[in-house]
């Protein structure tokens, strides 16, 4: 049958078929970058946009991290036993600055011993204000690197900074300051917002170091 058509017509055809292909092609391209830019913008999250963290599975002891502002943030639940350690007097003896009198936290709300809003919820910015690592959960206690007196805590694995369970930084460490705590509050009971407190307000916060 092709061999009835006319020569200009199959020419015809032939254009007209491989100009849909290749529309096809150009359409489907641009339809990529048009879904992606229907996801939760990236760019905004690492500028500081606030981030939402479900705690309802959390058990205690178990920590998550989560990113904002491009940076790991620790969220942990502690128990009862590690909240007992952190009014321990050896402990408190032994931190840089036990009270939280530096501005490593966004504000008085959090200025307590346990540097969080509830005392079994602790949320802080997982970098060593030493030269900006990534410090390590050590849970154990007394592990044969950490040594005797280890109770649980944070501890870089760069330089040897140690850290209490409220990210209080221990005495002979390299570190200066305490692991930051940022801006935060409850939207409900098993969901924490990171980076605002209620209203939006704070997110441009800066601690001293991070």
């Amino acid at each position: 049958m092709a061999a009835d058509i006319p020569e200009n017509l199959q020419r015809r055809r032939f254009l007209t078929a491989a100009t849909t292909v290749v529309g096809g092609v150009i359409a489907g391209l641009t339809v990529v970058p048009f879904v992606r830019s229907m996801e939760p913008s990236v760019a905004a999250q690492a500028a500081g946009a606030p981030i939402d963290v479900d705690v309802s599975k959390l058990e205690p002891g178990q920590l998550i991290t989560v990113m904002w502002r491009s940076r790991p943030v620790w969220v942990l639940h502690r128990s009862e036993a590690q909240l007992k350690t952190l009014k321990d007097p050896k402990l408190i003896e032994t931190l840089k600055d036990p009270d939280s009198k530096e501005p490593q936290q966004f504000g008085p709300p959090v200025v307590n011993w346990h540097r969080s809003l509830k005392p079994e919820l602790f949320v802080a910015v997982a970098i060593c204000t030493h030269l900006g690592c990534i410090p390590t959960y050590r849970p154990q206690i007394a592990p044969p690197d950490l040594g005797p007196s280890w109770v649980g805590g944070f501890f870089c694995p760069c330089h040897g900074s140690r850290y209490d369970l409220a990210a209080r930084v221990i005495d002979g460490s390299p570190a200066p300051l305490n692991i930051p705590v940022p801006p935060y509050h409850y939207r409900s009971e098993t969901v924490i917002r990171v980076g605002s407190l209620k209203g939006g307000k704070d997110q441009n916060w800066q601690p001293a170091i991070w």
